[in-house]
């Protein structure tokens, strides 16, 4: 039976671990596509190489020519600027919006069925991008910050609580950034509602140093956030090349779904294959709903700051 293909456009920090995680898991064959010469090489080779201690029987190239995407069924998208310290999300716009430009034509041309990933920042920008470079469906491109997100919240509820991450589901929906909306209404531990396990002051405590995350791990590493965006792009690539139907947050075209059209925010999704991505309904009460609505109008903002700069060229 042929093997799935997956293309990572981006051999960096977060493309390669993203890369390697799908490589550990044997989701299919892999292509390492970046800019700069002999990067994407030695890491697949080097990947490559791992493959009969591991006994894991999949292909790995490594390319600076963007054709080797061709037919790819799923496409992580993880190449641009990185975030750095005092640097805003909407300072990325302008060297961002120009990568998404040129990646999106190529997977267009390249990858037409492709199931598309997308973890460069600004998030919501720049899968806005992707998507109207490519034209495609909704269901078939994500933004992925969701995941990360929510991951952290669950991180710092399980270690309030001395509990198992395992033990705690949350969502984290929204927009990426500062307003981004933790859903106590539907956070749990043991099946119990979190705000009978955490008092409300402490709760909000948690829930700002949630929306900050990313910039207390890049103040620390002076750099960008490796890991967990790496493991979030892998949960949505699990999703699709294993059709295995997941509810995910993610950052989803919405047109008419929670009250917004034509925008991408973060909401649960259902990852499957391309053609089964659909998204989750939930009731949020009305301090979410407000706090989501103002959210997405920053992302609003973001996507007009967005199209300025690429009308300014």
């Amino acid at each position: 039976m042929a093997r799935k293909k997956i293309a990572f456009i981006g051999a960096g920090n977060v493309g390669a671990t993203c890369a390697h995680l799908c490589f550990l898991r044997g989701l299919g064959d892999i292509v390492l596509y970046d800019i700069i010469e002999g990067l994407p090489q030695g890491k697949a080779l080097d990947m490559l190489e791992s493959a009969p201690v591991l006994g894991i029987d999949v292909n790995v190239i490594g390319t600076t020519d963007i054709k080797q995407i061709e037919g790819a069924d799923c496409c992580v998208v993880t190449s641009g600027s990185p975030r750095k310290p005092g640097m805003s999300r909407d300072d990325l716009l302008k060297i961002n919006a120009k990568v998404m430009t040129d990646v999106g034509s190529a997977i267009k041309k390249h990858a037409p069925s492709a199931f598309v990933i997308t973890v460069t920042n600004p998030l919501d920008a720049m899968v806005t991008q992707l998507k109207r470079v490519t034209g495609f469906a909704k269901g078939r491109i994500v933004g992925q910050a969701g995941v990360l997100d929510s991951a952290r919240y669950r991180t710092f509820l399980a270690s309030e609580l001395g509990v198992s991450t395992e033990s705690v589901s949350a969502m984290v929906l929204g927009g990426h950034g500062d307003d981004m909306v933790p859903i106590r209404s539907y956070t749990t531990v043991g099946g119990q509602p979190i705000e009978k396990l955490i008092a409300a002051k402490r709760l909000d405590e948690i829930e700002k140093r949630t929306r900050g995350g990313g910039g207390e791990i890049v103040e620390l590493m002076k750099n960008v956030v490796v890991l967990r965006r790496g493991h979030r792009g892998l949960q949505d690539g699990r999703g699709d090349m294993l059709d295995r139907k997941s509810v995910l947050p993610c950052a989803a075209y919405l047109d008419g779904e929670y009250g917004v059209k034509g925008l991408f925010a973060g909401v649960p999704v259902v990852i499957g294959a391309a053609a089964s991505s659909a998204w989750w309904k939930i009731q949020l009460t009305p301090a979410e709903k407000t706090a989501f609505d103002s959210s997405v109008g920053h992302v609003r903002e973001l996507v007009e700051a967005m199209d300025k700069v690429i009308a300014a060229g």
